[in-house]
């Protein structure tokens, strides 16, 4: 395990990390701001439970796998890049976003299915290869050369990655919960939201599939 300092400095790099947008931030945000904070800390934990598959796929050597296997890199590529597409030309295909539109709760928060919200996010992240590599190249360098073993200090760190990561995943979710409850502008342009959502997920799933395998 990491010193003291080097492991200030894990925590610190797995913030800025997380803090960078990309289809992980877009889908907690899009689900906070079309029905509420719940949906949106649901959306992340989904997200964080596929981090998890990653981190004991990487430990078990599979991130290895697909850091030198072209065939396994591809098919998981496309998978992923599939689902995202997927998800977006929904989205451009749905009827509209406005909160005024969909049934709400007595809290104010618009009715939703939980357990779609948070599998989406589970598949968005499992679904992405890349996600796996990151964990491979990433969470070794804070592993000090002695350490016997291993495997375990990956793991805790993953997990403590992971952990780190809620923090910054949930203030997404309250800040656009909280923006969709008080600002009308957002609540009257989820229709729109909707489309430009949509037209990001195909973004980042043309990008996935476009992108070549990291070991050539």
């Amino acid at each position: 395990m990491p010193d003291s300092t080097q492991l200030l400095m894990f925590i610190a790099a797995g913030w800025l990390l997380n803090l960078t947008p990309g289809p992980d931030v877009l889908y907690i945000v899009s689900s906070a701001l079309k029905s509420g904070v719940r949906a949106g800390i649901v959306a992340a934990l989904g997200i964080v439970s596929g981090c998890f598959v990653h981190v004991f796929a990487a430990a078990l050597g599979v991130g290895a796998l697909l850091a030198t296997s072209a065939t396994a890199f591809t098919v998981l590529k496309w998978a992923g890049a599939a689902y995202l597409m997927w998800m977006g030309v929904r989205l451009l295909l749905a009827r509209g976003g406005s909160a005024s539109i969909v049934p709400t709760r007595a809290d104010g928060e618009a009715a939703v299915n939980l357990w779609r919200v948070y599998r989406q996010g589970f598949l968005t992240n499992v679904l992405n290869p890349k996600v796996a590599l990151f964990f491979l190249a990433f969470v070794p360098q804070f592993i000090a050369p002695g350490t016997e073993d291993k495997v375990t200090a990956f793991l805790l760190l993953g997990l403590l990655f992971n952990l780190n990561s809620l923090p910054i995943n949930f203030g997404y979710a309250w800040l656009a919960g909280w923006a969709s409850r008080r600002v009308g502008a957002v609540q009257r342009a989820m229709h729109w939201m909707d489309r430009a959502a949509g037209l990001m997920f195909i973004g980042f799933g043309l990008k996935l599939a476009l992108s070549d395998n990291p070991s050539r």
